[in-house]
């Protein structure tokens, strides 16, 4: 069993570009069933990285409610005085582009990087996930904790 990035990276990685929409996403997001993705330019390079956290800051900074629930993105709100908030938080998520909320500084790691080193930075930098880049910047896969939990579960066995 090996022991760096390239062994337990995630190679079939889901990205956006910068110029998507939030909505769009929301979207990904919940149909996949994962939090955040890499945003990558039309060169296939890393340039940030948006999560669930982002949006619910900035759409609550504006006031607006896109809630996160199970089955997706929901309104807490069945009061229809309310709804006015939940469609003008709609209305945010599909004009705003993603390279305004994004991260702009991803985590991003060589395939080579040993394991050890890539626990001790989604703890240092609190992360969920690590971006795997090549020399380029390019990515190339994707580290979430999940993988890395998973592989320390059968590397114990």
């Amino acid at each position: 069993m090996g022991n760096k990035a390239s062994d337990i990276m995630n190679t079939s990685v889901i990205s956006i570009s910068p110029q998507a929409t939030l909505k769009e996403v929301v979207e990904i997001l919940a149909d996949n069933k994962i939090s955040g993705l890499p945003v990558v330019d039309s060169a296939n390079k890393v340039v940030g990285v948006i999560t669930e956290t982002d949006i619910v800051d900035f759409a609550s900074k504006l006031h607006v409610v896109p809630l996160i629930g199970t089955s997706g993105w929901i309104s807490p709100y069945l009061d229809v005085t309310e709804m006015t908030k939940f469609k003008s938080g709609f209305t945010l998520l599909a004009n705003t582009k993603v390279e305004k909320v994004m991260s702009r500084k991803p985590i991003t790691v060589s395939e080579d990087l040993p394991i050890n080193e890539i626990a001790n930075l989604m703890k240092k930098k609190s992360v969920n996930r690590i971006l795997v880049v090549d020399k380029e910047g390019k990515i190339v896969g994707i580290i979430a904790r999940a993988d890395l939990v998973n592989f320390l579960a059968e590397w114990k066995k």
